[in-house]
């Protein structure tokens, strides 16, 4: 049996509808650039206010993927 590497890399999705939908967005924008995609955690939830009233849902997500040397 072989052992894997696997990176981590930390992302910001947002969304002006959910957390869902933020943290949906920081996984396929990865998706896009890196293969292999592995594992996503949300970490972290919060939400920009202005006047008092939600603006923005931000879903802080870590990704992990399996490490390749090429």
């Amino acid at each position: 049996m072989s052992e894997s590497v696997y990176k981590v890399i930390e992302l910001v999705g947002t969304s002006t509808e959910s957390w869902e939908k933020a943290a949906r967005a920081a996984v396929e924008r990865a998706g896009e650039s890196l293969r292999d995609l592995r594992v996503a955690e949300v970490s972290e939830l919060d939400m920009n206010l202005v006047d008092g009233k939600v603006q923005q849902y931000r879903a802080k997500v870590k990704v992990s993927f399996k490490y390749v040397d090429e």
